[in-house]
């Protein structure tokens, strides 16, 4: 009796085979090469496999071969060096997850291999530690505020980011900065960065990834009323009932950076496939305004994430940020794994990175749900 096959067995072997061979293998060839790898494997299984995948991962020329598309090679790529360092995963259609230090895992990339990144990172860096991550997890705060409910709606915590030390700032300028160094020669040239922020921090992170050598094209604006600002004095609040500490937060920055492309945005975009953004008809341009309601309680439910954004809102980000619909998007920081939905929900590969295994876990369950939500949400990409 043949020995059970983990997950996705026969389609690694399928991969590497026609990974050694780039000019094209035979059917036969291609059946043989399983064979060596993994041992006795179902022929249909491998016709099943290349007929479903091809022409998304394969083309098949008028001599029979099938080969690897070249963006699928780059893929397999960055597959391969991530396995070898054996970083758990998971994976659902065209997302894959892994479980590792964004650091360690954007070393081990090789050049040129990412098309796109979308990403909301720790802008303080502390709310993620494993002591105020302890804290959040046990609703006891710390540098979380947990803001009371509204409306019958129980809200999600917020980061306190006016409590940062000059030396917190600093840390966080050097985070940014050393991870956008990583990330460069991951990128192919005019690939976007679009990185979520906040009015607080932006202009940090914006110098440590201009410092790094990304090339700044401005940001795009979440429209969207949130918890933050707007409060009275505290223990104040009857002797100056006219006044607001600060503003009530009524949008949200997310950077947008690009590495430099070669030469003109048409020769970038004919040989990478990047450099531009992605239109949402060909009546309009991509836009740097986007309304977007609060995360709607059914993705909360799906992954109660503290920074969860809404699928509406992703989307549209997701499916802009490669102007030809084709390539990788990234996440190197994926929490709940939301972007990766969005991603696989508009037809894109995605490849994340979460540190946190309890995030990872949640992520597992959560990007195969998002993907799929549809009914009673307004997901036009219209905006």
């Amino acid at each position: 009796m043949a020995s059970k096959r983990r997950p996705g067995e026969v389609r690694d072997a399928i991969l590497r085979v026609l990974s050694l061979r780039p000019e094209g293998v035979t059917l036969p060839e291609i059946e043989r090469g399983v064979e060596e790898l993994i041992g006795d494997a179902a022929p249909s299984s491998v016709r099943s496999y290349l007929r479903l995948n091809t022409p998304a991962l394969f083309v098949r020329n008028a001599r029979g071969c099938y080969a690897l598309r070249e963006s699928s090679v780059q893929e397999y790529e960055v597959q391969e060096s991530a396995s070898a360092t054996h970083w758990p995963s998971f994976s659902f259609g065209q997302a894959t997850l892994y479980n590792a230090d964004c650091f360690e895992w954007l070393r081990a990339q090789p050049e040129n291999s990412v098309h796109a990144v979308v990403t909301d990172p720790p802008y303080g860096l502390l709310e993620y530690t494993a002591e105020q991550q302890e804290k959040l997890r046990n609703g006891k705060g710390g540098v979380w505020r947990i803001p009371p409910s509204f409306d019958g709606t129980k809200r999600s915590p917020l980061p306190r980011f006016t409590v940062l030390s000059n030396q917190d700032l600093h840390a966080l300028e050097q985070f940014f900065h050393h991870w956008a160094q990583l990330l460069l020669p991951v990128l192919v040239p005019g690939a976007n960065v679009v990185v979520a922020s906040n009015p607080l921090l932006s202009y940090i992170v914006s110098n440590a990834l201009a410092r790094a050598g990304l090339e700044r094209r401005g940001e795009i604006v979440r429209l969207v009323m949130t918890m933050r600002g707007g409060d009275r004095p505290k223990a104040a609040h009857e002797q100056f009932p006219g006044v607001s500490v600060m503003p009530r937060s009524m949008w949200e920055p997310w950077l947008l950076f690009r590495k430099p492309i070669e030469g003109r945005v048409q020769d970038n975009l004919r040989k990478w496939k990047t450099g531009g953004f992605r239109r949402p008809s060909s009546e309009r341009p991509f836009g740097d305004v986007i309304t977007s309601a609060p995360t709607h309680k059914s993705e909360r439910a799906v992954a109660p994430h503290p920074s969860l954004k809404p699928q509406q809102f992703l989307r549209v980000v997701v499916r802009g940020v490669l102007p030809l619909g084709e390539g990788i998007v990234l996440d190197p920081f994926s929490g709940s794994g939301s972007t990766l939905a969005a991603a696989e929900a508009v037809g894109y590969r995605s490849i994340g990175v979460e540190h946190d295994i309890c995030y990872y876990e949640m992520a597992r369950q959560s990007i195969p749900a998002l993907a799929a939500l549809r009914n009673g949400l307004n997901y036009s990409l219209n905006l």
